[in-house]
């Protein structure tokens, strides 16, 4: 192209985006709505996400097509996470609060106290080999109680693989809702947790106090 195409190309762009800076925030959302509707239909998109505002700081919410497949803590820093996934599953993401609509309201159900059991189909391909079997059992320690990290080695049947069993807690790509925060030391102190100790304390509070 040349040097006038391509200023013409830049023209046009611009005039673009003005156009849309000076749409009313409702028109925008529903060209947001729109795009995302025509994008599941042709079947461009392999990833949808959305964030939350809740008791533990915003939470981003990432699903493929079998499942939610991520939860990050703004401490993560979501645009990395993003990144990483995009890196790992595919680049063809967007964002869909629509498709996440089940997720977002459990979310709210659990932090309101109302619901102890996600009941969300989860994609666990982030999670493999002893990872993936430690975080497999952690929903099946109940809500308001814990195990420590040496019950959880046992019970999954490597008594030994203490310190491997806080490894896969601290990379849960599904943190609050497969419950690693229930997880202690043998001594009862918290341990290391990715969405730091006062999101931990906040859920095992929640928890206790139902």
């Amino acid at each position: 192209m040349t040097a006038d195409g391509n200023a013409v190309q830049d023209t046009v762009a611009g005039e673009e985006l003005d156009v849309l800076t000076r749409l009313h925030p409702a028109q925008l959302e529903r060209l947001h709505g729109r795009l995302e509707h025509e994008a599941a239909a042709a079947g461009a998109v392999d990833l949808v996400y959305t964030s939350t505002d809740t008791p533990v700081g915003k939470l981003l919410l990432v699903a493929t097509d079998e499942g939610l497949v991520r939860v990050a803590f703004a401490s993560e820093q979501h645009d990395d996470v993003l990144a990483a996934l995009a890196g790992t599953i595919s680049p063809r993401i967007l964002r869909s609060p629509a498709r996440l609509e089940p997720a977002l309201r459990q979310l709210d159900e659990y932090f309101a106290g109302s619901r102890r059991l996600f009941d969300l189909p989860l994609d666990r391909r982030l999670s493999k080999g002893f990872r993936a079997e430690v975080l497999n059992h952690l929903p099946e320690i109940p809500y308001g109680r814990t195990e420590s990290y040496a019950q959880v080695a046992a019970a999954v049947g490597n008594p030994k693989a203490v310190r491997a069993v806080g490894s896969a807690c601290a990379t849960n790509p599904l943190p609050v809702v497969v419950p690693c925060h229930r997880v202690l030391r043998s001594d009862g102190a918290f341990g290391g947790y990715l969405g730091g100790p006062e999101a931990k304390a906040y859920l095992l509070g929640l928890e206790s106090a139902a």
